[in-house]
């Protein structure tokens, strides 16, 4: 039987506009953007596979389109994941730009956990903010492999420098999703933290992003 089929009531689409987005499953909210199944599967248990082959909805969502291979999910069923992603990373960026000042690392954490976490590589990026610590633009500036980015102190200067930033909140990932920060984070941003001072930029905090909660090395006391 095909959902069409099914009572109105526990059709997914119409769950969701009759009582909302917390009403569905994840499965089912997966459905809704699929669109329709596939031969002998409806589109809420073509869902559960996806969250299942994936290991989770994180893992589905960090990279909807280059890991979903499985039978019926073509080119218009990704590109609808990938774009319910990419809304929902411009929402967080939107609301982070938004706030009159970030207080504590929570405030640009779940933006920076949501671009960086689940990477196949190391990614180091750098939040740059005004003299009201009011959100400037987040950038990525170096890449690596599963090992390890290689970060140049000139070339994060220079960025600093291009986007008038006062203050700056560096980010970066670890693809084994354990989020302690090692010998060279705590020695690349003292190295960050001292050269950034001789021009006058003030680095408030470096978020290491894991599969948890983001690690802040200025609560850990390591700024």
């Amino acid at each position: 039987m095909s959902i069409r089929e099914w009572p109105e009531q526990e059709r997914p689409r119409e769950k969701l506009l009759a009582k909302g987005c917390g009403a569905l499953s994840d499965a089912e909210l997966i459905a809704v953007l699929l669109g329709s199944g596939v031969p002998g599967k409806d589109a809420i248990a073509l869902g559960r596979e996806l969250l299942s082959h994936r290991g989770g909805l994180s893992a589905l969502l960090a990279d909807p389109g280059g890991a979903v291979r499985l039978r019926g999910i073509g080119p218009a069923k990704r590109a609808r994941l990938i774009a319910a992603l990419e809304l929902a990373r411009r929402s967080l960026a939107e609301q982070l730009t938004e706030r009159p000042t970030l207080g504590n690392p929570r405030d640009s954490g779940d933006y920076l956990r949501a671009r960086l976490r689940h990477l196949p590589y190391e990614v180091f990026g750098c939040l740059y903010l005004d003299n009201r610590h009011r959100v400037l633009a987040f950038e990525e500036l170096f890449r690596g492999t599963v090992d390890g980015a290689s970060v140049h102190p000139r070339e994060v200067v220079r960025a600093c420098l291009q986007h008038n930033a006062s203050a700056v909140i560096f980010a970066h990932n670890h693809p084994s999703g354990v989020a302690e920060p090692s010998a060279a984070d705590r020695a690349i941003t003292r190295e960050l933290r001292d050269a950034l001072q001789l021009v006058g930029v003030r680095v408030l905090d470096h978020l290491v992003i894991g599969s948890a909660a983001p690690v802040s090395m200025a609560a850990l006391g390591l700024l």
